[in-house]
């Protein structure tokens, strides 16, 4: 087992050079084979490779980031930004950076919904709707964390904190529900959607950009005791895994020529995986969090 471990260390988690020297060709091979319109076997070994470029990024953009600061660091605006009190807590208190993120993740949010409410209207398009109500969802969540930071100081209160944890995970679990309905219909009406000119490649790389930050945020935050801050950034991956499915989605309907059944096959896998870690997620949210609250209330009895 110890070897197998090994041997799965050396081929995901890189070192920062050869994460960056990998992922980045990848990801350009599989945008420029999208757009030629390829489907040989070269364009399968494109997807094969963006999806390995995709996990070595997430398991090793924490190294490149660190191996980056530490030469950002030694910008004269960044010793500028330091020299201040807000902007060295800025950089140096993850907690505060979170708060100020969590603000500026419910007004990005709100504009997503917005977006594709608007594109639903427009193009008469059932997914940009049931996007737009899906993120109102999470926008919801989110506004109610918000309103909890502005009350409490993040920390102060576990049990407060752990019963809106709870709260999310809750809600998570019924959001999916509804994930799953629309996948289906999505499937089973093969119905698809496609973005105007070059903004599919600009969503790619916001969708590449918000997933690969959500993933190393739920990691790096679940150790920091807080389940408001948890939530949050467990909201933020939710986000990001159906903005991966709706961008597979589009480049199926735009790019893919291999006809119907090809991508009811790539969107029932992919929407299923997607509706398997919600669904994860959420169960965990609410088990973990029960169990810590029912802890937490046989100490205080016990005292």
């Amino acid at each position: 087992m110890q070897r197998i471990k090994a041997i799965l260390k050396k081929i995901f988690f890189l070192p920062p050079l050869p994460t960056v020297l990998v992922a980045v060709p990848s990801f350009l091979f599989v945008f420029v084979m999208l757009g030629v319109g390829d489907h040989s076997l070269l364009s399968y070994v494109a997807y094969f490779l963006s999806a390995y470029a995709l996990i070595i990024t997430a398991t090793g953009i924490s190294g490149v980031i660190d191996a980056a600061r530490e030469g950002i660091d030694e910008l004269p605006l960044v010793k500028k930004i330091r020299s201040t009190p807000l902007g060295n807590r800025l950089l140096d208190d993850d907690g505060f950076r979170s708060e100020i993120t969590l603000y500026g993740g419910l007004f990005v949010n709100l504009l997503y919904v917005a977006l594709n409410l608007v594109s639903g209207l427009r193009y008469r398009s059932t997914w940009f709707i049931s996007l737009a109500v899906y993120y109102a969802l999470l926008s919801s969540m989110r506004a109610v964390l918000v309103r909890y930071i502005r009350r409490r100081a993040v920390g102060e209160d576990i049990a407060s904190e752990l019963q809106r944890y709870r709260a999310c995970g809750i809600i998570l679990l019924l959001m999916n529900q509804a994930l799953v309905g629309i996948i289906v219909y999505m499937v089973t009406q093969d119905r698809g959607f496609s973005y105007p000119g070059l903004m599919i490649y600009a969503m790619a790389v916001y969708a590449f950009y918000i997933a690969i930050a959500a993933i190393i945020n739920v990691i790096r935050y679940r150790r920091r005791g807080s389940p408001v801050m948890s939530a949050a950034k467990v909201i933020n991956l939710t986000a990001a895994l159906v903005s991966m499915l709706s961008l597979e989605t589009a480049m199926l309907a735009q790019f893919g020529a291999n006809g119907p059944q090809f991508r009811r096959i790539m969107l029932g896998a992919s929407g299923g995986a997607v509706c398997v870690i919600v669904l994860t997620m959420a169960i965990y949210m609410i088990a973990h969090s029960t169990k810590r609250l029912e802890a937490l209330r046989n100490n205080n009895s016990e005292t």
